[in-house]
């Protein structure tokens, strides 16, 4: 009946205004410092509504973020121009989930409350220069890390032994470096590689030790693999990432 009928609506419209009072999740520029990094082959870009306060200066910034970046990252400008900052500037960026970059302007007081209500981000800088180097920050930080390999030690099989519910250990005596117990292995047998993976247990004696430098013995077991035979050569290594950065010539003005 129209009762009903208008209590349906009146529920609908009520739990509509109560889904657009939640802010929207935009992003903002420390989000994109501690983003995971770009997938390969995905390309993330930074979405920027860039304002200015004279036209050679938008221009100057514009050119200058719109070349940061490469495969992985990159910049769009998506609107702006010279002026004070809009409620549509805003919009745009709210719609776009990019921010806004502003160079010696400020947002008109109704800009600033709507960017309030839809967690849009607004920065001002007076240097261009640290505007250039927060967004060149902001796409380092996207960008997939390097992985480098650091070698630790080496260890030779001196001798066997079968222990239950442990598999096989392995006396061994290191001979360059050090072996630790949170690093990754290589079992070489005649420099060929015959398993790649992690250290099981390093024991000195019967304890337990986070490590074992050269010229000392030790006992080594390794995760799911058993097949050690005397002579095997155990090559510790570490992969560490290390942050990459952007060409010099990309993030300069």
């Amino acid at each position: 009946n129209e009762r009903e009928a208008k209590k349906v609506v009146e529920n609908r419209i009520n739990k509509k205004k109560e889904m657009e009072s939640v802010p929207k999740k935009v992003a903002t520029l420390e989000d994109f410092f501690a983003t995971a990094p770009a997938e390969t082959g995905e390309k993330k870009i930074l979405k920027v509504v860039m304002r200015a306060d004279v036209s050679g200066s938008y221009e100057a910034i514009k050119n200058a973020i719109s070349s940061l970046g490469n495969d992985e990252v990159g910049v769009q400008i998506i609107g702006g121009g010279t002026g004070a900052i809009t409620d549509s500037d805003v919009s745009m960026a709210a719609a776009a989930e990019g921010i806004i970059l502003s160079f010696n302007m400020r947002p008109v007081t109704s800009a600033r409350k709507l960017a309030e209500e839809k967690g849009v981000e607004i920065k001002t800088y007076r240097i261009i220069y640290e505007l250039i180097n927060d967004v060149t920050m902001a796409l380092e930080g996207m960008l997939q890390p390097e992985v480098e390999e650091k070698f630790l030690g080496r260890a030779e099989v001196r001798d066997t032994f079968s222990v239950p519910k442990a598999g096989v250990i392995a006396g061994s005596a290191v001979i360059d470096g050090k072996i630790e117990r949170a690093c990754s292995v290589r079992l070489l047998r005649d420099g060929k590689i015959v398993f790649e993976g992690k250290i099981a247990s390093l024991k000195r004696f019967k304890d337990d030790v986070k490590e074992v430098r050269s010229g000392y013995e030790c006992g080594i077991s390794l995760e799911n693999y058993n097949n050690i035979k005397l002579g095997d050569i155990f090559e510790a290594f570490k992969l560490e990432e290390k942050k990459r950065t952007l060409e010099p010539s990309m993030a300069s003005v």
